[in-house]
This record gives C-alpha cells, sequence and structure tokens, in this order.
C-alpha cells in the first residue's frame, strides 16, 4: 500500500498548552481512516497542520512525498472541511460551489447537484442565513464532490438531524467505492461511523494511543458476564478496563486477545461473552490512559 502522509515527531505548542507531543504517523492510500478522541485531544491541530492551515513548533509533515507549506502542487489534491468553516456573508452555496470547482480537479458538479437535492439546501439563501445544518450540508458537498486525494472531514456532521447524517454516510461509502481515495474522518459519533472506517486513530491529550484496522481494534478487548463470582476468578490477572454489576451479576471488560482456551475456559464457566463496540473500547482507552498519566505527574506534583 502506498503511504500519502507521514508524519515525524510532530509537535505543536500554544504559549503553555502542548497541542501535539511528538506525533509520529502514516497515512495509506485509498483507506477511510477514523481520527477519534476527545475535544481537545488534537485532532484538528493535526488536520490543521498537515492542509499547511497551521505551523507545527517541530517535526515533519509530508504528502505525496512534499512538504505541503505552499505547495499548490499537493494543495490542489486535498479538501479540508473543516468544523469552523468561515465564508464571506454575502456569499451564497451557489458561488461556494463555483469556487471549489475552480480549485478541485477532480470536482464532480453532477454528484455536487445531487448531493445538493439530498441535502435539500437553499443554494441562493446566503451563507449567513443558513442553519447550522445546512452550513454543514455545504462543507459535506465540497468534500465529497470534491473528489480529492486526500479528503479531510472535521467533524461534517454538527447541526445535522439523524437522516442527514446517514445521507451522508450512505453518499461517501457508495463514492469512495466508485472513486477511491484517501478519507479522514474526525468524529465524535464512533458507533455511527464504526462500519464506515477501516483504520483507526485514535488521539488523547496530543499522543497517538492507536493506529491499527479497525478489525484488530475491535479484538483488542472482551466483555465477559455471568455470575459475579465466576466472572472474577475467570479475570484475575487481567487488565481490566471496565466494570460494572448489577445483583450478583457481573459484566467485565477486559483487554487483550482471546484465545481459543480462553473462550474454552468462559464456556466452561458457564460465562457469556458480549460484544464490546469500538466507542465503548476508545471510551475506556482514553479514560485509561488519562488516568496513566494523572498516576505518572502525581509525584512530580508532590516534589513540587
Amino acid at each position: 500500500m502506498t503511504t500519502v502522509i507521514e508524519v515525524n515527531n510532530l509537535t505543536k505548542r500554544y504559549k503553555k498548552k502542548l497541542a501535539l507531543d511528538n506525533v509520529s504517523l502514516s497515512i495509506e492510500q485509498h483507506t477511510i481512516y477514523g481520527l477519534l478522541g476527545r475535544n481537545g485531544a488534537g485532532k484538528t491541530t493535526l488536520m490543521s497542520i498537515l492542509t499547511a492551515q497551521n505551523f507545527a513548533t517541530s517535526g515533519e509533515t509530508r504528502l505525496f512525498g512534499e512538504n505541503p507549506y505552499e505547495n499548490a502542487r499537493v494543495l490542489s489534491r486535498v479538501c479540508f472541511v473543516r468544523e469552523s468553516q468561515r465564508y464571506p456573508d454575502d456569499m451564497t452555496p451557489t458561488h461556494a460551489f463555483r469556487a471549489a470547482r475552480l480549485f478541485f480537479q477532480h470536482w464532480d458538479q453532477a454528484f455536487a447537484d445531487q448531493l445538493i437535492a439530498d441535502f435539500q439546501l437553499p443554494v441562493s439563501t446566503r451563507i449567513k442565513k443558513l442553519s447550522r445544518g445546512q452550513l454543514s450540508a455545504v462543507g459535506v458537498i465540497i468534500g465529497l464532490a470534491s473528489r480529492a486525494e486526500i479528503t479531510f472531514f472535521d467533524e461534517p456532521y454538527l447541526g445535522l438531524d439523524a437522516v442527514a447524517r446517514q445521507t451522508f454516510y450512505d453518499r461517501l461509502i457508495e463514492d469512495y467505492a466508485e472513486h477511491p481515495r484517501t478519507i479522514i474522518l474526525s468524529s465524535h459519533l464512533i458507533d455511527e461511523v464504526a462500519s464506515l472506517i477501516e483504520k483507526v486513530i485514535v488521539i488523547d491529550a496530543g499522543r497517538i494511543l492507536l493506529n491499527e484496522d479497525t478489525d484488530t481494534v475491535r479484538g483488542r478487548a472482551s466483555t465477559v458476564v455471568g455470575d459475579a463470582a465466576k466472572v472474577e476468578a475467570w479475570v484475575g490477572g487481567r487488565e481490566v478496563l471496565h466494570r460494572e454489576s448489577l445483583g450478583r451479576v457481573a459484566s467485565v471488560t477486559v483487554l487483550g486477545h482471546l484465545s481459543d482456551a480462553d473462550r474454552a475456559s468462559i464456556a466452561a464457566a458457564d460465562l457469556d461473552l458480549a460484544p464490546v463496540s469500538l466507542q465503548q473500547l476508545i471510551v475506556r482507552l482514553t479514560q485509561n490512559a488519562a488516568q496513566s498519566a494523572s498516576a505518572t505527574a502525581a509525584p512530580t506534583e508532590e516534589v513540587r
């Protein structure tokens, strides 16, 4: 697989805040990535630097093997749909789409027209008069119809209702199947996008926690359910991500791939295995990372 984005030792500091902490990763061609993490984790900062809309404090980024800054060869092949995208107040969606058609060499006007109808977007209304959902639809349409070789979507669904979000997901996956490209989708609605994404990048406190195939990530944890005493006996010595109990029934999520012997012992103990959603797993991994960081930092704070 061809690598289209390379990031090496990337750091970004805003005065006292460390937004990105020595990040290194690679992103492959023709793959849909989920860039996941909490608010303030560094997702938007990373995408902004990769698209030359922000500057790194240190480190190196390469898109198509080149530095993206002031590089028209690279930037004409990249589309970044920002959560907080700003347009001139007197601009209409029609004006925005015309500008996009001039910039993106693979722009598909017929596809844009289809998406306009799908989202029921009033294209002659001035942008400042649009609702939050309609403004999001403008960005979604540009991101999809641009057919850029690398497309970043930063929380593209804000203000969209459930039907509109599903329309976005459906059109994205349909068009991706016919016109493969690299898509990086930042989202808080992890379970909604879980069926779309092929690879998962999890960022927390400016550091990369995961960069793996989605199927591999799903196999990193399992939830064992049943009699509390039996569950605790089976779990002994394993790394626990989460515990819940109700009366004599316990549900424990453990980290690690299950072997055939593990599955046999679960069945022999009359316990059940429950699926772990991608969202549950990432939330637990992020919480554990935060707790570990706090525990590590605590002695230092006490010395001060």
